[in-house]
């Protein structure tokens, strides 16, 4: 490989298109992603990086660059992330969502962490790769695909289902990194790093509860509003069953021996035990940690509620939308019928509006899994890296239909309050952590790839 890398030249770099993807506004729905593609299009071509601008829809993009290997040894590997964001409320933020200014040691900005942060870090190590392994005579082993991706945030309509129906030769990979995983800050310090490998099925629900319409001048028993209201109350308060998946078994034994808070330590412990006893009582304990507790069960979430058509008239119906993720091979038909037992009305109706489909697990020991691994031992040793079982949803899930060993993790350390900010308001992720990130893009893509 050639001469030593300027870090904290490279960081800066970093910082520099990632401001400038920032201040490109790609919110989704409309997405607008086009622009994007075309900066990181021109910044690839001027390296010398072949790629591939492609326009699902107007104003929407895909954009796959790729290094070559020679020769050949194993089959390609992708880096991947989106370049739409979610939306914002302006007069909730501190800062321009859109200016991706530096405060207090802080990049602000929408997309700063999901997922611009990681499109910059990506493209960061693109550009590393080309110029000090292929440009300064060195070999890739495997060829280096870059993806990004439009409609993430959306409907997916024009997103990775688009590109792998209609150009899957273009990203052929064996493994891919993407976001859903954490690595995760506390004190001041690195305490763990977890990496995506599955994840739960998004689907969403309909209660509809049905009533006795009239004049609101007169109160009516059996008011269909009350009785949706009785319903979700009932709905958010059921707890599904405990049930562990060897993803999130091998996560809990991971941070059993590490985690600092004695009573989650052995709260952890207890549910990878495989002991019945034991796994209750741990599930127990950890229901105080809402993200751990999500791990363990199937979540049912109420988000929308429909009712009425004027402030003086008792609707005949209300309804009552959820938000279910299943964990893999659980059924939706149980979970249906344990709901129903919970709201125990017969006037309200549960109903599938629309389900997701459930992918398999990437494996946790495969060489991916080991240069991500090993990467971060190469910066910050004694760190675990353990497999998670992600509640959200990602583009991987797509991949891992396909074949692909798809594994998620955003590669800047993030406290929890700063990972809250991520669809909420003055979403930042610091200097420091951009500086771990481009590293660490490096180490990953330099075990995997780099003969």
């Amino acid at each position: 490989m050639g001469e030593a890398i300027d870090w904290e030249g490279a960081l800066w770099e970093c910082i520099a298109h990632l401001q400038a993807l920032i201040r490109m506004d790609t919110v989704n729905p409309p997405g607008r992603e086009l622009g994007v593609a075309r900066y990181l299009d021109d910044v690839l071509r001027g390296a010398g990086i072949q790629t591939t601008l492609l326009e699902p829809a107007p104003g929407r993009a895909a954009l796959v660059a790729r290094l070559k290997s020679s020769p050949k040894v194993g089959r390609p590997v992708m880096m991947m992330a989106h370049m739409d964001v979610v939306g914002v409320e302006r007069e909730r933020w501190t800062t321009n969502p859109f200016g991706g200014e530096i405060l207090d040691g802080y990049l602000y900005g929408r997309g700063a962490i999901d997922d611009k942060g990681m499109l910059a870090v990506n493209l960061q190590t693109m550009l590393l790769l080309n110029e000090h392994v292929v440009r300064a005579g060195g070999k890739l082993n495997r060829d280096v695909i870059f993806l990004a991706t439009s409609d993430e945030e959306a409907s997916g309509e024009f997103g990775i289902d688009w590109v792998l129906t209609r150009h899957p030769q273009l990203i052929q990979a064996e493994f891919a990194l993407n976001e859903g995983g954490r690595l995760r800050e506390s004190n001041g310090k690195l305490s763990y790093a977890a990496v995506q490998c599955g994840e739960k099925v998004a689907n969403v629900l309909r209660l509809t509860a049905s009533g006795t319409p009239g004049h609101a001048s007169i109160p009516i028993p059996g008011n269909a509003v009350v009785r949706l209201a009785r319903a979700v109350v009932a709905a958010a308060a059921h707890h599904e069953p405990v049930v562990l998946t060897p993803i999130s078994t091998r996560f809990f034994a991971g941070l059993a021996d590490f985690w600092p808070d004695r009573k989650v330590r052995t709260a952890m412990a207890d549910v990878s035990s495989g002991d019945a006893a034991r796994v209750a009582s741990g599930a127990r304990a950890l229901e105080a940690h809402p993200s751990f507790d999500a791990m363990l069960r199937n979540g049912i979430s109420p988000t929308m509620l429909s009712a009425g058509v004027r402030a003086n008239v008792i609707p005949a119906e209300a309804t009552a939308t959820l938000n279910v993720r299943l964990l893999p091979g659980q059924s939706m038909e149980a979970l249906i019928a344990r709901l129903n037992a919970a709201i125990d009305d017969p006037k309200v109706q549960v109903t599938v509006e629309s389900a997701g489909e459930e992918s398999p697990p990437s494996p946790d020991d495969t060489p991916m899994f080991a240069a991500i691994r090993d990467g971060l031992a190469a910066i910050a040793p004694g760190v675990p890296t353990v497999p998670f079982l992600s509640t959200g949803a990602t583009d991987s899930a797509s991949l891992r239909k396909t074949g692909v060993k798809a594994y998620g993790l955003l590669p800047f350390p993030l406290t929890e309050p700063d990972e809250s900010r991520m669809h909420g308001h003055d979403e930042r992720v610091k200097v420091s952590s951009l500086q771990f990130a481009v590293r660490l893009g490096w180490e990953i893509f330099r075990r995997i790839a780099v003969a």
